[in-house]
């Protein structure tokens, strides 16, 4: 039993060193890598707006009646500029006791109710109406609004489709400055750039990664015309592409 056992360390040994020993495929063919960078400019069909609703009393019973109030003056507002009951969900609520400088009794301020609420807009133009509808409701904060397109995979595809193209005429002008032409492609990956994908209007929140990023309309004089921009997304897409040289 022993000896069938050092039989089958010394011949794994034996194929291991066998294959250690052979030698590393090493592609020398001529090459040149290039990159290749599109932005496809798209009209926004929906928008998700974040709305802050905070309150605070010595009575926590209180501050949460407060809180209670002024999310259904909000909803009903909400309804009003059309949206339906279904896009307007709460996203967190939190309650929180404060006090001045110290934990000490005498310095307590209150309790604190602070609740978020997700609304999505599927008619973008009415973004305006439905914020200020908000405020006057009592809505306290705005956290962001995150532009959108519901055809971003098509708009994304499109703009690949350029970057690989541009890329590819990239590569055949500095391959004709050398006197030489391109081959077939060795090797193609997309690159991804995390600040080419943060968008939305953002004000003391982090909402997180969005589509794309928004590019603000302005007027002639270089002003935003209103006050929530309806501008275009970028839709961004990058690649690097390996030609063979011939």
């Amino acid at each position: 039993m022993k000896t069938q056992l050092a039989s089958s360390v010394l011949m794994v040994i034996a194929c291991t060193g066998a294959w250690a020993q052979q030698p590393q495929m090493y592609d020398d063919r001529p090459k040149i890598t290039v990159g290749g960078e599109a932005v496809v400019n798209v009209k926004p069909d929906k928008v998700v707006v974040s709305f802050g609703i905070e309150t605070w009393d010595p009575d926590i019973n209180v501050s949460k009646q407060k809180n209670n109030d002024i999310l259904k003056k909000a909803v009903a507002a909400m309804k009003e500029c059309g949206v339906p009951e279904k896009d307007i969900q709460t996203d967190q609520l939190s309650i929180e006791p404060r006090w001045h400088g110290s934990y000490e009794k005498q310095n307590f301020i209150g309790y604190f109710v602070t609740n978020t609420v997700m609304v999505t807009l599927s008619e973008v133009k009415t973004v305006e109406q439905l914020v200020s509808s908000a405020l006057a409701a009592g809505v306290t904060h705005i956290h962001g609004l995150d532009f959108q397109t519901t055809e971003f995979k098509k708009y994304r595809e499109e703009a690949r489709d350029l970057a690989l193209k541009a890329a590819k005429e990239k590569a055949e002008k500095m391959s004709a400055v050398l006197g030489q032409t391109i081959g077939r492609p060795l090797q193609i990956s997309e690159n991804y750039t995390g600040s080419s994908w943060y968008g939305g209007w953002n004000r003391g929140r982090s909402s997180g990664m969005s589509q794309v990023q928004v590019q603000a309309d302005r007027g002639s004089s270089g002003e935003i015309v209103d006050s929530v921009a309806l501008g275009k997304l970028a839709v961004r897409a990058g690649v690097s592409v390996t030609f063979e040289l011939k």
